[in-house]
């Protein structure tokens, strides 16, 4: 396994906050994280249409993580097919939700979305492997 030291995460966002739909999301902050550290951050648009032009999309913004609310398995099976890691169910403020995900805090209950049960993806927030 390969540490990866630099990576790009897109955090769908709506009025700063995670944005509740990734199908419908017109928005994400996407971040450079250089060993845990976050070191580049830019607004961008999300195209709409279909689950795959969404995801193709998502691919040409070079995300490698996408961190939102709930996401159809149509569009998730789409990121994930083009190698890109899907944490879904997230809630909470952008700046918070980055914060625990780089310190690998993603997984605590308080940045869990309301009626969502914990069987969600698993990742290695804060020391993101690849294989």
């Amino acid at each position: 396994m390969i540490l990866v030291s630099v990576m790009k995460i897109a955090i769908t966002c709506w009025h700063g906050r995670v944005s509740p739909v990734l199908d419908v999301a017109s928005r994400a902050i996407l971040v450079t994280v250089d060993r845990n550290n976050p070191t580049d951050r830019r607004e961008v648009t999300i195209e709409g249409g279909t689950p795959r032009r969404r995801a193709q999309h998502i691919v040409g913004l070079g995300a490698d993580i996408v961190i939102c609310g709930a996401v159809s398995r149509s569009l998730e099976f789409a990121l994930q097919s083009a190698g890109v890691e899907v944490i879904a169910h997230i809630c909470g403020q952008v700046d918070e939700v980055l914060d625990a995900f780089v310190c690998g805090r993603l997984d605590n209950d308080v940045y869990l979305m309301p009626g969502c049960c914990r069987q969600r993806t698993r990742f290695r927030g804060g020391g993101h492997v690849a294989g």
